[in-house]
C-alpha cells in the first residue's frame, strides 16, 4: 500500500512539475509573440491575433523554445523568414529608415502645407481699397 501511495505521489509531483514547465513555456511564448506582428492582421501582435497564420507561428515559437532555442534565435528565425516587418520595433537601418522617420516627414510636410494655405487665405482676406470697394458696390447694384 505504501508503494502505491509513493507511486501516486511521484506521479502527481511529476505532473505538477510538467505543468509548471508548460506554464513557464506558455508565458515565454506569449511574451515573445507579443513582440512580433501578425502578418495577416498587421495591427495585432501574434499573441493577440486568432488568424490561422498567427496560431501556426505561435506553435512554431513554442516548438523552437521547447527545443531549447533562445528568444533571440527565435526572433532571428522569424526575421530571416518574414523580414523586419514582423518586428514591432524594427532596427534602425537603411531599409527601415522610412518606417522610423516617414511619419515625422509626413507631419512636417502637412504642417508646411497648412501654413501655406493659411498664409494664402490671409492674403485673400486683405482689406479692399476705397476704389475696389466702390467698384464692388457698383457691381452689386447692377
Amino acid at each position: 500500500m505504501n508503494s502505491i501511495a509513493n507511486s501516486a505521489f511521484a506521479f502527481l509531483f511529476a505532473a505538477s512539475v510538467a505543468f509548471a514547465d508548460d506554464a513557464a513555456l506558455d508565458k515565454r511564448v506569449m511574451d515573445l509573440a507579443a513582440e512580433l506582428r501578425c502578418l495577416v492582421c498587421q495591427n495585432q501582435s501574434l499573441a493577440e491575433s486568432n488568424a490561422g497564420l498567427a496560431v501556426d507561428l505561435r506553435n512554431q515559437i513554442r516548438e523552437q523554445l521547447a527545443r531549447g532555442a533562445s528568444e533571440r534565435e527565435v526572433i532571428d528565425f522569424m526575421v530571416a523568414r518574414y523580414g523586419d516587418f514582423v518586428l514591432y520595433r524594427p532596427p534602425l537601418k537603411a531599409s527601415t529608415f522610412f518606417l522610423w522617420f516617414g511619419p515625422f516627414v509626413l507631419l512636417i510636410a502637412g504642417i508646411c502645407v497648412l501654413i501655406g494655405r493659411i498664409r494664402r487665405q490671409g492674403a485673400m482676406n486683405r482689406q479692399l481699397s476705397e476704389a475696389e470697394r466702390l467698384r464692388a458696390d457698383q457691381l452689386l447694384k447692377e
